[in-house]
């Protein structure tokens, strides 16, 4: 026993403090389609008002790209909708009913969806738009655990506590905290896949404060660095 303790402290030693060594630097792109496979409205209200309206849809498809840089194409009975994230610029456009919304999120950041919210973990988000903080290392699960906040020029007091497999350096598990310190909800990224390289989670659950199953969504069709243009992703 007093062995196996002395590996675990040794190996647990051995892990980076330093969130660079968490993030996929070779990923560039990647496509997928977001499948809700089950959705308690009552349940997902509990996280905020808005939550469960992204859950009212049967299928996203996705396009991403560093630095981000996010394309959803959906539709919603015979209406098609396209929501574009260039950096900070939003663009929402829904044909059927003439909107074309063009929006700057500079002072609104947790608008801003990011690939953090698909439990992966890249250098841009570490560079302009979160601050990462170590707590430790999950005795459970050896992941590394590390809160992620924004930068106080931001303004914005939410954060997230995530944990990261070491090894295939994706999130396995997130914690969302209101700007009042408030938890809203838990995230379990689950099922992961390596394409290309990159291991990114095929599954994700999240619980509401009451730790109740509220969503579960399933990732299909995964690629990864297609070599994306650019301009998939113009909101002008």
């Amino acid at each position: 026993m007093i062995g196996t303790l002395a590996l675990y402290v040794a190996v647990a030693g051995l892990q980076s403090q330093d969130i660079d060594s968490y993030v996929q630097k070779n990923f560039d792109d990647a496509s997928f389609t977001a499948r809700v496979k089950y959705a308690n409205q009552k349940e997902l209200a509990k996280i905020n008002d808005d939550f469960g309206k992204s859950y009212r849809v049967p299928y996203t498809d996705f396009k991403v790209k560093e630095p981000f840089m996010m394309r959803l194409e959906t539709k919603v009975d015979d209406t098609q909708i396209l929501y574009i994230i260039n950096g900070p610029k939003l663009l929402i456009r829904v044909p059927r009913i003439k909107v074309n919304s063009r929006q700057d999120l500079s002072k609104a950041p947790g608008r801003r969806q990011t690939l953090l919210d698909f439990g992966l973990l890249t250098p841009s988000l570490f560079k302009s738009l979160f601050v990462a903080r170590f707590v430790r290392m999950d005795r459970a699960t050896n992941d590394a655990v590390f809160d992620i906040t924004y930068p106080a020029v931001l303004d914005d007091t939410s954060r997230s506590r995530v944990w990261i497999d070491p090894a295939k350096k994706y999130v396995t598990k997130r914690e969302w905290f209101s700007q009042r310190g408030k938890q809203l909800a838990t995230f379990f990224y689950n099922e992961p896949v390596q394409v290309d390289g990159i291991w990114m989670p095929t599954k994700v659950q999240v619980k509401n404060v009451d730790g109740v199953l509220a969503g579960e969504t399933y990732y299909t069709g995964l690629k990864v660095n297609q070599g994306l243009s650019e301009s998939l992703f113009s909101v002008n």
